[in-house]
């Protein structure tokens, strides 16, 4: 019997959900653990939080170190995602996030 096997050995690129209106060049997924650790350091800044209007994800934004971005996914299931990113391309892609008519910024 034949398997495809498709599974990602090393040097896959980490992907957003096609949920997300932005994607970024350089992403890495995080584990749980280490995402759950790294926003919840004293030093880290909560740059925002955002609602998908048609269905139930939520995205968070935040700023752990002067170059380091991480982005928080919460699945309409309930798991939480975590990626590590850039700053500076997290802010860019905060304004497409600001722009698209399907997110909406909680306050």
């Amino acid at each position: 019997m034949a398997v495809d096997n498709t599974r990602c050995e090393s040097g896959c690129a980490a992907t957003l959900p096609d949920v997300v209106p932005f994607n970024l060049d350089h992403l890495t997924r995080q584990s749980w653990e280490l995402g759950t650790r790294s926003i919840q350091d004293e030093q880290t800044i909560e740059l925002g939080d955002w609602s998908y209007q048609a269905g139930q994800w939520a995205l968070s934004l935040f700023e752990v170190t002067s170059e380091t971005a991480i982005i928080r996914i919460q699945t309409p299931v309930g798991r939480k995602r975590y990626y590590g990113a850039i700053q500076s391309e997290v802010r860019t892609a905060m304004q497409e996030l600001e722009a698209s008519p399907a997110w909406q910024k909680v306050v």
